[in-house]
């Protein structure tokens, strides 16, 4: 799993999974374009960890499909093009239903629906007329278990999830004969700032207990299911959904 000077394109890149995506890419050769929204000094920070050279950071809001655009061409014009596209960037909001009004039910559906879903369905819009022209490309999405098991009181979490699942496999039908692969990694909880607050509370052991293995997964056993979906040779792969859950939910 070799990227010597492919151009990667991680959404999400200033913490936890995209952080570690970038950094495993960085390692094996990789040139990186650190998607960040807001906060500046986390993307610096996997900048500073990077190996090699020729590294970037972009900023933009996903949810605004101008800035989605702007910030394909900002990576092509200032990195030579982009080879793999990993869309990692998400959000995630508890509001049950039977706890919050209909006008809060509606911005909260828009707002995860914008990150989770549009986001990254415009991201792979704009990147694959790049990889159409460049001959070929991998796209990679983070989705999530809970897009088959259900999450009852994230309800726009797991819905946007399950279409992220949908709109990869579609694609990869469409976009093969462009040799452009396209596979989706689900995983269960895994040990990032996002997920930090939930396992630290009291059911936090039944949790990590969920997996026979006793814990939930740590970054780098999500990146590197992402790595090897991106690499040469994994091409038949193209329309799969890997679920890297530690055995915690198993679908048929």
């Amino acid at each position: 799993m070799r990227f010597t000077d492919k151009v990667v394109l991680v959404t999400g890149a200033s913490r936890g999974i995209g952080r570690e995506v970038s950094r495993q890419f960085s390692a094996r050769g990789g040139k990186i374009a650190i998607h960040y929204k807001q906060n500046v000094d986390a993307a610096r920070t996997t900048l500073e960890g990077l190996s090699g050279r020729g590294h970037k950071t972009f900023q933009a809001d996903l949810a605004d499909p101008d800035a989605v655009q702007s910030l394909v061409d900002s990576v092509v014009k200032r990195m030579g093009g982009i080879d793999i596209l990993i869309n990692n960037a998400g959000i995630y909001e508890e509001r049950p239903l039977t706890d919050v009004g209909y006008t809060e039910w509606q911005a909260h559906f828009q707002r995860v629906i914008s990150v989770n879903l549009l986001g990254p369905a415009n991201l792979i819009y704009c990147v694959a007329q790049e990889m159409i022209a460049r001959g070929g490309g991998r796209i990679v999405s983070i989705s999530s278990r809970g897009a088959f098991r259900g999450e009852p009181t994230a309800v726009a979490y797991g819905a946007s999830k399950a279409g992220l699942n949908s709109m990869g496999q579609s694609l990869a039908q469409l976009l093969a004969p462009h040799d452009i692969f396209i596979g989706t990694v689900a995983p269960g909880f895994v040990e990032t700032d996002m997920a930090a607050e939930r396992l630290a509370q009291a059911d936090g052991d039944e949790i990590r207990n969920q997996s026979p293995l006793g814990r939930v997964a740590k970054p780098e056993d999500v990146a590197y299911v992402a790595l090897f979906l991106a690499s040469a040779g994994a091409e038949f792969t193209t329309g799969c959904i890997v679920d890297v859950n530690g055995a915690s939910y198993l679908r048929t």
